[in-house]
C-alpha cells in the first residue's frame, strides 16, 4: 500500500473546519476553501439580507490553481442562497401557474410520462439536455439510465455548445478525446499560441500563471483573435484575423514552417499518417494567399512563424473562438497538425491544449455526456465499445441504441417536427444559450412536456417547463470534478441543500429504481467507484480512483490505473509517441478554409461575434444575484469600431439596433479601437431576466461543424443602426 501520509494537508486549528472544494465556473478547476461563517474569534459575514455565508478563499495546496482565485471563485458563496427552487412544482399548461407537489407525485408523473412518451413515440422521442454543472457522478448515472436502461442516446449537453469540435479533432488526429498537455507546460514553454481564447477574462488563473512567466522574460505570446481582448493586449503578437479564417492561417503558418525547415522528419515517418495529403493541401496557402484570406499582413505571418521555429517548447491553448465555428472540427485539427509537424507534443511544454469552458465539461467527456458517447471515452457507433458498457451495466446485449442520439439542436429540430414528446433540461438554460434563441425558445413552447431540473428559480427556461425539480448544487452535494488538464478533485458538500433539493444524481438514480432498474446506490462514492471502472484499460483510465483517495492525497490527474499511487507530479499524454490509434500512429487532417457560413453582404454588412466577460458566468443563473459582479458588469453593450461608429453615427453609450435574419436585440455602444473594423463584439451572458432585447443569441444562427454538430456562435451576418437613446457603461 502507498503511504498517505505525506501527501496529507497540513491543518491549523484555524482551519479545522474548512471544506476542501472546487470552483464551479470555468475549466480551469480552481481549488476553494469554504471558511464557516462564524468561527471563534471571526465576526459573522452576512449577506445584505443578513444571511451568514462562508467565506471562500484560494487552497494553496490545489496543484492547478496554486491558491489563486478570480471575482467568480470568490463571491460564489453569495449567490447559493438565492433565489433557490426549494420544492417541486408542476403545471398540466404552460398557462397555469406552478402548483408545489411532493417529490412522490412529482416522480410518478415523471415516470407515467416517460413511458407514456415510449408508447406513442418510441424510445427516442425522449431527450435528455444537461450540463457541464453537473458531477461526475451525476453524469454517469445520467448515461446509465438514459443510454443503458432507457434505450435511447439522445442525450447531449451544452458542451455540444462548447467542446465538442475539440472532441472531434483530438478524436481524429491522435485516436482519442485527451488534452495531452497540461498546466506545467504553462511554466515551460518558450511560446505560447493563443487561438480563439480570451484567456485573461475566461479562463483567468490559469493566464495569470503564465503572465507571470512572461513578465519575466524567455517565453513569447502569440494571440490570434479579432478582437483585442486583455488577452492580446500583452501579447507580443496579436494576429487580428478576419472571423471564420483560423484555417487559412494555420495552414499559411504550415507552410511557412515546411519551408522554413522547421519540421521532424523521422517523427512524421514513424508516428504519423497522412503527412502527403496535409502536405497538398498547404500548397495553397502561401504567405500572399494566407494574407488575403486572413486580412493579415505577410510580415506578420513570416513573424508568428519566426516566433514558433524559434521556440524549443511551444505551446497552444484554444478555446470557443476555435471550437464554436462550421469548421470548428478543421480549425483545431489544423492547429494540431502543427504539433505533429514540429514534434511538438507528449513533450514538456508543449502540445495543443484545449480549454474546456464548463467545470465538468471534460467529466462529462470522461463518461460519454454526448449524444454520440460512452463512458471510457467510447464511441456510439462501435459494436464493441456498445457490447463492453452492456456487460459492465449487466444489459442485455443489444440495449444500447447502435444509432448516436440528437445534439442540442437536433432536439429543437425534433420538437419542431413533433417526433420528441418528452425534454428533461437540468443544470443548464438553453432558452438563452442556443443559438437562433428565439426559435429555440419557441421549439421548447410546443413541447408537449418538459421536466427543468436546476437550482434557482426563476430561469428564462422556467417559461416553457412543465414540471420543476429542485437540484442541490455546488456546496450542497458531494463528488467529483475534472478539470481541462485532467485534474480529478473531490467537491465535498459543507452546506445542507434547501427545502427539498435534491443531488441530481440521486434524482436519476430514483427514476432508473421506479421504473424498474437496479440503481442502488448508498451515496456518491458508490457511484464513482462503478463508474471508474467502466474505464478501466482506456486512455482516461480512473479505475485506481476513489472517494477515499482523493479526500486524503488530494487532487489527481488522470491516467490513474488500479494500482497507482497518488502523485504531486504533471502527467502527460502520449510521451512516448504512441497514439491512440490502433497502429499507434497519429492523423495529420488536412482541410481547406472555408470561412463563415454567413458573410457580410450589402444587406448586413457587419460580422458580429459573441463571448464571455471576466465577472459573468453562463446566462448569469449565478452571477446575476452577486451584487459585486453586477456592479462590475452593469449592463449588455455592443463593441463597434471607432470607423464603423462614424460610417453609422453611432457615439459612445448611444442605444443601437442590431439586426440579423432571424432577430435584433437592443444595446448600448462601446466605441473601441478593441475590435476590428467591420466586427461587432457582444456578450452572451444576458437573457430574459436580466435586460430587455439583450439575448445575443436571438442573432446568432444554427449552422453547425458537419463533423462535432458545435454551432456557428461566433460568427453572424449583422446590420446596425442608431437609435434615440443613451447609455452610461
Amino acid at each position: 500500500m502507498f503511504d498517505l501520509s505525506k501527501f496529507l494537508p497540513v491543518i491549523t486549528p484555524l482551519m479545522i473546519d474548512t471544506a476542501k472544494t472546487l470552483c464551479p465556473y470555468c475549466g480551469v478547476g480552481c481549488g476553494l476553501e469554504a471558511v464557516p461563517p462564524a468561527q471563534p474569534g471571526r465576526a459573522t459575514v452576512r449577506d445584505r439580507e443578513g444571511t451568514p455565508i462562508w467565506q471562500i478563499r484560494g487552497d494553496r495546496q490545489h496543484p492547478s490553481s496554486q491558491g489563486m482565485v478570480c471575482v467568480k471563485g470568490a463571491t460564489v458563496a453569495e449567490s447559493v442562497s438565492k433565489s433557490r427552487l426549494k420544492y417541486p412544482m408542476f403545471r398540466a399548461s404552460l398557462d397555469d401557474p406552478f402548483t408545489e407537489i411532493s417529490w412522490d407525485e412529482a416522480l410518478d408523473r415523471l415516470c407515467d410520462r416517460i413511458q407514456q412518451t415510449q408508447a406513442d413515440y418510441g424510445k427516442d422521442g425522449i431527450c435528455f439536455y444537461g450540463s457541464g454543472q453537473f458531477q461526475t457522478e451525476d453524469y454517469y448515472i445520467a448515461q446509465k439510465l438514459v443510454k443503458g436502461c432507457l434505450g435511447t442516446n439522445n442525450f447531449d449537453t451544452n458542451s455540444r455548445l462548447c467542446m465538442s469540435s475539440a472532441v472531434s479533432a483530438y478524436s481524429l488526429c491522435l485516436g482519442s478525446d485527451g488534452p495531452p498537455a497540461c498546466y506545467e507546460d504553462l511554466d515551460l514553454a518558450d511560446c505560447l499560441l493563443i487561438v480563439g481564447s480570451n484567456t485573461a477574462e475566461c479562463h483567468p488563473i490559469l493566464f495569470n500563471r503564465y503572465r507571470k512567466r512572461h513578465k519575466q522574460g524567455g517565453t513569447n505570446l502569440i494571440v490570434v483573435d479579432p478582437r483585442c481582448t486583455p488577452t492580446a493586449e500583452v501579447a507580443d503578437l496579436h494576429l487580428a484575423l478576419k472571423p471564420g479564417s483560423d484555417v487559412a492561417l494555420l495552414n499559411g503558418l504550415g507552410w511557412l514552417l515546411y519551408q522554413m525547415g522547421y519540421v521532424k522528419k523521422d517523427f512524421i515517418a514513424n508516428q504519423t499518417e497522412g503527412f502527403e495529403d496535409w502536405l497538398a493541401i498547404i500548397e495553397d496557402y502561401p504567405p500572399q494567399r494566407t494574407a488575403e484570406l486572413t486580412g493579415l499582413e505577410v510580415a506578420e505571418l513570416v513573424r508568428a512563424a519566426d516566433l514558433i521555429a524559434s521556440a524549443q517548447r511551444w505551446l497552444s491553448l484554444w478555446s470557443m473562438g476555435v471550437n464554436q465555428s462550421i469548421q470548428g472540427t478543421a480549425k483545431a485539427t489544423s492547429l494540431i497538425n502543427l504539433h505533429l509537424l514540429t514534434r511538438q507534443i507528449g513533450l514538456p511544454g508543449c502540445g495543443p491544449f484545449s480549454l474546456t469552458g464548463q467545470p465538468n465539461a471534460m467529466g462529462g467527456r470522461e463518461t460519454g455526456g454526448l449524444a454520440h458517447l460512452l463512458p471510457g471515452y467510447r464511441k456510439i457507433i462501435d459494436p464493441q465499445h456498445r457490447a463492453d458498457v452492456e456487460t459492465i451495466w449487466g444489459l442485455p446485449m443489444g440495449s444500447i441504441s447502435p444509432q448516436p442520439g440528437r445534439t442540442a439542436w437536433q432536439m429543437i429540430e425534433g420538437l419542431e417536427q413533433g417526433a420528441v414528446g418528452f425534454l428533461w433540461v437540468a443544470a443548464t438554460n438553453p432558452a438563452v444559450s442556443l443559438p437562433d434563441v428565439k426559435r429555440a425558445q419557441a421549439a421548447l413552447k410546443r413541447s408537449p412536456f418538459t421536466v427543468l431540473q436546476d437550482a434557482y428559480h426563476p430561469t428564462e427556461t422556467t417559461t416553457y417547463a412543465h414540471l420543476l425539480l429542485p437540484a442541490a448544487q455546488w456546496s450542497e452535494k458531494t463528488g467529483t470534478m475534472t478539470n481541462s488538464e485532467r485534474r480529478v478533485t473531490l467537491c465535498q458538500a459543507f452546506r445542507q441543500p434547501p427545502g427539498e433539493a435534491r443531488a441530481d444524481w440521486q434524482i436519476f438514480a430514483e427514476v432508473g429504481r421506479r421504473l424498474g432498474f437496479a440503481f442502488d446506490y448508498t451515496d456518491a462514492a458508490a457511484v464513482f467507484a462503478e463508474y471508474v471502472q467502466v474505464t478501466a484499460g482506456r486512455l482516461c483510465d480512473l479505475s485506481g480512483l476513489s472517494h477515499e483517495l482523493l479526500a486524503q492525497a488530494g487532487p489527481q490527474q488522470w491516467p490513474f490505473p488500479a494500482g497507482a499511487e497518488p502523485t504531486t507530479e504533471s502527467k502527460r499524454l502520449y510521451t512516448k509517441h504512441h497514439f491512440a490509434y490502433a497502429d499507434g500512429r497519429a492523423r495529420f487532417q488536412p482541410f481547406h478554409h472555408l470561412g463563415v457560413a454567413e458573410p457580410p453582404d450589402d444587406r448586413y454588412p457587419l460580422v458580429l461575434t459573441v463571448g464571455r466577460l471576466y465577472g459573468h458566468w453562463h446566462t448569469q443563473t449565478r452571477t446575476g444575484r452577486i451584487d459585486k459582479i453586477n456592479k462590475l458588469h452593469p449592463s449588455a453593450f455592443v463593441e463597434i469600431h471607432p470607423r464603423d461608429a462614424d460610417r453609422y453615427n453611432i457615439s459612445e453609450g448611444q442605444a443601437v439596433v442590431i439586426r440579423s435574419r432571424r432577430g435584433e436585440g437592443c444595446f448600448p455602444a462601446k466605441v473601441t479601437t478593441a475590435i476590428s473594423p467591420g466586427v461587432l463584439f457582444v456578450p452572451m451572458h444576458w437573457g430574459a431576466l436580466w435586460g430587455d432585447r439583450t439575448e445575443a443569441n436571438a442573432l446568432t444562427h444554427p449552422a453547425a461543424c458537419p463533423i462535432s454538430g458545435e454551432p456557428e456562435l461566433k460568427a453572424c451576418a449583422v446590420q446596425i443602426e442608431a437609435a434615440s437613446s443613451t447609455f452610461t457603461i
